[in-house]
């Protein structure tokens, strides 16, 4: 991990430099002594983390994030001899605060969140990498090659199963008719029915997820979480949320949770 340390006093940056270096995945990239440097050097050497210092003459931590504001950013450990900032901290998303003086497993404990963190974003990358190429690949966008590629998987779909659904029946309001299953955005469980969202419309039919799961084509769809299934195809992106969970973004905007449980057997689904 790429770590740059910001803070205006030498004594504290030596300190967090210290702690830092009975951690054997990390490289300091550089230290900064005030906000303005922070800015220049965050730009230029794009770190995973930020030691940051709250108080600093000039253009302080939060100053820093305002700077960077619609830019790549790293995450941000706080480290700050002041406890009344810290509700800022977590708004802007820090991994954690840490007060001064810094205690080693205080200092540890955050740091291991920062590790797990970056962890965490590296595999959400990953996947949705793989959800972009699963999609361009079912649109006829990308050529197949059967070979691994760098991450150590292929990028070939599996073979087409004729049994998937096409179609799925739908009763309502006193009429029968079929929805496609490629115009399904995504399917939301609800104890023994299931909700259909095409669209801005939902159609409920008496089916258990389970079972639906069973008939649709793995190639256009994957549960994401117990109670939802989501057409890949529909996907734009995926955000880091909290524990492990990630959100999938749809391309109307739609945001759905993607638990643990269900990450790696995404990643399998599309190829890992």
């Amino acid at each position: 991990m790429r770590v740059l340390v910001v803070d205006d006093e030498v004594l504290a940056r030596q300190r967090v430099r210290r702690l830092l270096q009975s951690e054997a995945d990390v490289q300091i990239v550089g230290e900064a002594e005030s906000g303005r440097d922070a800015v220049k050097m965050i730009r230029e050497l794009q770190p995973d983390l930020v030691c940051l210092d709250v108080q600093m003459p000039g253009l302080d931590g939060f100053g820093v994030l305002r700077e960077l504001e619609g830019e790549p950013s790293p995450m941000v450990l706080f480290i700050t001899a002041y406890d009344e900032h810290a509700q800022r901290a977590f708004d802007v998303h820090a991994v954690d605060y840490v007060l001064k003086p810094l205690d080693e497993d205080r200092f540890k404990a955050a740091f291991e969140r920062a590790r797990k963190q970056r962890a965490h974003a590296v595999a959400a990358k990953r996947l949705g990498e793989l959800l972009d190429t699963v999609r361009r690949l079912t649109d006829g966008t990308a050529s197949l090659d059967l070979r691994a590629d760098g991450n150590g998987f292929g990028t070939a779909p599996p073979t087409a199963n004729t049994s998937h659904a096409s179609r799925i029946l739908v009763k309502e309001d006193g009429r029968m008719f079929f929805v496609k299953t490629t115009e399904i955005d995504w399917i939301e469980a609800d104890r023994n029915y299931v909700r259909l969202h095409v669209g801005t419309t939902a159609h409920t039919i008496r089916e258990r997820i389970s079972h639906l799961e069973e008939t649709l084509d793995p190639r256009l769809f994957a549960r994401i979480h117990r109670s939802t299934i989501v057409n890949l195809n529909r996907v734009r992106e995926m955000q880091q949320w909290f524990s492990g969970d990630y959100v999938v973004i749809l391309e109307d905007g739609t945001k759905l949770r993607l638990s643990r449980h269900y990450r790696d057997r995404v990643e399998k689904q599309v190829g890992v």
